[in-house]
């Protein structure tokens, strides 16, 4: 059995995709489908994608609006789908990346191991430090939890 990828419906694709390129990773292939009414893009990182068709993937499914002009789909409640994990080499400068580009840091890494962030679409996402926890430090010390995660 091999992995593949974990899906996550998203309303706005260019968003998500912009929040998974601070994360570190790249539109690897997109699928159109016109009859279904569909985007399917496939992300991946640098790391994943030295592996070809072994790599991991995060699939971004955009169902598009109707014809009829009716509202779009709303996904709401992104942690009942969990989360998707990412270990990273610097937890600290990874969520200080995040932040500067606009992201909440939902739980902060005080334990210098985890910390959490959402998509636009509320999904989680964990991050984790490859290795042994890094040393506490500030501001990621004292830094509260903020919204859920």
């Amino acid at each position: 059995m091999q992995y593949l990828h974990t899906m996550i419906r998203v309303s706005d694709p260019d968003a998500t995709i912009a929040f998974f390129r601070v994360l570190g990773l790249e539109e690897v292939r997109r699928i159109e489908n016109e009859a279904g009414r569909f985007t399917l893009i496939f992300l991946a990182t640098a790391e994943d994608r030295t592996i070809g068709d072994r790599r991991a993937e995060v699939e971004l499914t955009y169902n598009w609006p109707a014809e009829d002009g009716t509202p779009p789909e709303t996904y709401t409640g992104g942690r009942n789908f969990g989360h998707l994990a990412y270990r990273v080499d610097d937890i600290y400068d990874s969520c200080q990346r995040l932040m500067a580009s606009g992201v909440t840091i939902n739980r902060p890494p005080r334990d210098g191991n985890m910390a959490f962030v959402k998509t636009p679409d509320g999904i989680s996402i964990e991050l984790l430090q490859a290795g042994d926890a890094l040393a506490p430090a500030e501001p990621w010390s004292s830094m509260p939890n903020t919204g859920s995660w």
